[in-house]
């Protein structure tokens, strides 16, 4: 019996993607909405045939002919431009999340589409196939009115606009629309708790405030960009990854998340899926290096108080990642009632490095101190306090294994990054301590620092090849270990960091682009990791290779789609991107690296 092969997913490159900076979407270059989590970014989808294409829902609008497509965004904005052109004329889809002033606490929770015939004429089909809770509810659809509402579970969705909408079965919606140049027809659907639409105390919105919603977008996305301070070759991709990350964050608490998705495949493995619509303590680290950098303080800054907020009071139970509000309990669990994307499974909702242990996060959160008190924000008395426990934890932590910065779920292990990071801890205790002239037990804090990096040089140090090494008990190559220049535990043209680097270039690169680690370490084919090859561009930056980190950059670059977005990972045997996107750290390290270039 031949097994049931899994539907044509588009590639993950296909996907563009907007934000309210609360909740997100992915839209196709076929005008699908085939993943959209309401009102967060980390709540369960309303769309998600991303996830499984028969079941997970979407709402498409398309035409009914054969088309090219072009898209874009309006500039620096997140607010998507699809043009469709057939053989009878031309349209313009235009999604967003609408924006205000005063939308951090008091958003549209709105997704609006609107249909423009630039040229000629044009039918359109339409399907609204909206399924809750990752398909686990098909809602109940039912008119009122001059609307629709889709009520299940705790979700409620209206929707409105010009076209005319039939049932499609019992818990969908089809239509065709038909425009001529220069009409426009408009739809919106508002995310509410479904007692309040059940009551009625939820109306739709007019037309005039459509359009005004636009324009109020446009002017939000303008305004935010205003304080964008970088020029270069680079420029456009800085600024787009800019935006992408002001997307993943979550207006309110000032979190980031991961990614906007989860379960999408980093290999060929399709047990190596994870949700990464969380916040990790390291990106602030990276946050404040980067977007600080170009001239978004407030997001940095935002951003670092989520995570002192979140970690604050616990450094003896330090976790390293964080639902978008703070929360804490992201239990991991799976769902075996999705196909997941092009059949890699299991779908994860929740993720269990939740409790794990990773030293590095020490470093991360004390470099992220230091490098906001050379910003002119140093610690108060509470929180001076906090940074004391951690870098006490570090202290007497590091001679132990842990998971590591790639978060290995397996035996713990003394990864040498990881002991340099809670190197990186003590080191910046020391530094703010002399700064701010605060009492604190430098001498002993001096004696551990010089202890691990003496245990490092010995024991994390390869002498015949003379590089440093992924673990004590495992002498192969890993990119994390670019980081340690970066942070400066050694600096990058230190012989041994020189050699170290071109080993990992021997052992780990692939057309220009670094996995994380050997293969043979992986159950199944991993993509390059985008993130490590921006962390080799700026080492031979600051190297002096000036030709070489460009080239390197551009290299990882170019793996962005058409509106600059990018994955975790790229896979150079297929040419596709793998990975949950589009991803932080991928964007994050983009900047630091193009600030690097820079300054050479």
């Amino acid at each position: 019996m031949n097994q049931r092969q899994p539907p044509a997913y588009p590639p993950i490159s296909d996907y563009a993607f907007i934000s309210d900076c609360h909740s997100c979407a992915l839209v196709s270059r076929s005008g699908s909405i085939d993943w959209c989590c309401m009102p967060r970014i980390d709540s369960p989808s309303c769309f998600g045939r991303l996830l499984d294409w028969e079941k997970g829902g979407y709402w498409q609008i398309r035409p009914v002919q054969d088309f090219e497509m072009h898209r874009c965004y309006q500039e620096r904005s997140l607010i998507l431009e699809t043009t469709f052109s057939t053989s009878s004329g031309r349209t313009r889809l235009i999604d967003f999340l609408p924006m205000r002033e005063g939308g951090c606490h008091n958003p549209y929770r709105q997704l609006i589409r609107m249909i423009d015939c630039l040229e000629g004429e044009m039918t359109l089909q339409l399907t609204f196939a909206p399924r809750f809770d990752y398909a686990a509810i098909q809602p109940w659809i039912r008119r009122q009115a001059d609307h629709f509402l889709a009520i299940g579970g705790a979700t409620g969705l209206l929707l409105s606009g010009d076209p005319v909408w039939q049932p499609d079965g019992r818990h969908g919606l089809a239509g065709r629309c038909h425009l001529t140049q220069g009409e426009r027809k408009y739809l919106s659907i508002l995310f509410r708790r479904p007692e309040d639409l059940d009551d009625g105390m939820v109306s739709p919105p007019a037309i005039t405030d459509l359009e005004e919603r636009l324009a109020q977008t446009r002017t939000w996305w303008q305004t935010w960009t205003e304080p964008f301070d970088f020029s270069g070759p680079a420029t456009e991709s800085v600024m787009r990854s800019a935006i992408v990350l002001k997307g993943l964050s979550n207006a309110p608490s000032g979190a980031i998340a991961a990614a906007a998705t989860t379960s999408l495949p980093e290999a060929s493995q399709a047990s190596r899926n994870w949700d990464y619509r969380f916040s990790w303590a390291r990106d602030s680290s990276f946050a404040v290096r980067s977007l600080a950098t170009i001239g978004f303080t407030a997001e940095a800054d935002g951003f670092r108080r989520f995570m002192e907020r979140s970690c604050a009071g616990s450094a003896a139970e330090l976790q390293i990642l964080f639902g978008l509000g703070g929360e804490r309990r992201l239990h991991e669990y799976e769902i075996d009632t999705l196909a997941g994307y092009r059949g890699a499974k299991p779908v994860r909702i929740g993720n269990a490095a939740e409790t794990q242990t990773q030293l590095d996060v020490y470093g991360e959160l004390l470099d992220l101190a230091w490098r906001w008190h050379q910003r002119g924000q140093s610690p108060d008395d509470d929180y001076w306090e906090f940074l004391c426990e951690l870098i006490e934890e570090a202290a007497q932590r590091w001679q132990y294994p842990d998971q590591g910065i790639w978060e290995i779920r397996g035996k713990p292990r003394h990864f040498v990054l990881s002991k340099a990071m809670c190197w990186v801890a003590l080191d910046r205790g020391l530094r703010l301590a002399n700064d701010l002239h605060r009492k604190a037990p430098v001498a002993r804090w001096r004696k551990t620092c010089a202890e691990i990096r003496n245990v490092i040089e010995d024991q994390g140090y390869d002498r015949k090849r003379g590089v440093f090494i992924q673990a004590f008990d495992t002498p192969v190559m890993d990119a994390s270990l670019l980081l340690m220049p970066i942070f400066g535990f050694l600096d990058a043209k230190d012989e041994r960091m020189v050699r170290t680097i071109a080993a990992i270039r021997k052992d780990l690169e692939v057309d220009g682009l670094l996995r994380r680690y050997p293969s043979d370490q992986l159950a199944g084919h991993e993509g390059s990791f985008l993130a490590c090859t921006f962390w080799l561009a700026e080492c031979l930056a600051d190297q002096g290779l000036c030709d070489e980190a460009r080239r390197t950059f551009e290299t990882a670059a170019a793996t962005a789609n058409d509106l600059g977005l990018m994955a975790e990972e790229f896979d150079s045997n297929r040419k596709e991107m793998c990975g949950n996107f589009p991803q932080a750290l991928t964007h994050l390290s983009l900047i630091a690296a193009a600030v690097a270039l820079q300054r050479d």
